[in-house]
């Protein structure tokens, strides 16, 4: 039998480290759908049209070397805001939450739009500055050169592109729990999340 987690939130606030410890506490399978769209931004800057990426996208794609740089991450999130690239990816994502066993998948729009039905619906969030903190340190520690201050820029940037854009825009189901991390340690965070799960299980 399916039991679906659907955990949505803002680039950074530590929805994907919450949704691996979630699905590995209860033996859940865990999708990052951000890597589809990180898959299909790294065929884009192959030279791929973006819906014909998106509509040939294998499993394999997403284990493809690089899918976490920065300049992916720019390119996934302008693909994103495509109406056709979205669409075509519905199909992977609700078979995967389909799967018995238990699945955990994290998104922008998981709980509101590929599984309205799920089980538990987590809404993860921070404030920017918190977020462009993480992602900052995130960034240099893999040797990427930045500042905070551009970090932050994007981060506002890429907010206000999920937020506003006509398909599918980021916000929180109506029936999700909200996690706000900004001043919470991972543990913490992590046990809210799964305790909120264990409730409905």
């Amino acid at each position: 039998m399916s039991f679906t987690v659907a955990i949505d939130g803002p680039a950074a606030a530590g929805k994907g480290t919450i949704s691996k410890a979630v699905a590995a506490h209860f033996g859940f399978a865990h999708l990052d759908t951000g890597l589809l769209y990180r898959a299909v931004a790294k065929r884009v800057l192959g030279g791929e049209d973006a819906v014909a990426a998106a509509r040939d996208l294998k499993a394999g794609d997403l284990d493809a070397p690089g899918l976490r740089t920065p300049e992916v991450a720019q390119v996934a999130s302008r693909v994103a805001v495509e109406a056709e690239v979205r669409s075509s990816l519905v199909d992977f994502q609700r078979a995967f939450a389909a799967r018995s066993g238990g699945a955990v998948l994290d998104g922008r729009d998981i709980g509101t739009v590929i599984c309205p039905e799920a089980a538990v619906k987590l809404f993860v969030t921070a404030s920017p500055e918190v977020r462009a903190e993480r992602r900052y340190r995130e960034l240099t520690e893999a040797g990427h050169k930045t500042d905070f201050a551009n970090v932050l820029d994007d981060v506002k940037a890429r907010d206000e592109r999920d937020r506003s854009r006509a398909t599918a825009p980021l916000k929180p189901a109506d029936d999700a729990l909200t996690i706000d991390t900004s001043n919470m340690s991972i543990d913490e965070a992590v046990a809210a999340a799964i305790g909120a799960v264990q409730a409905r299980r």
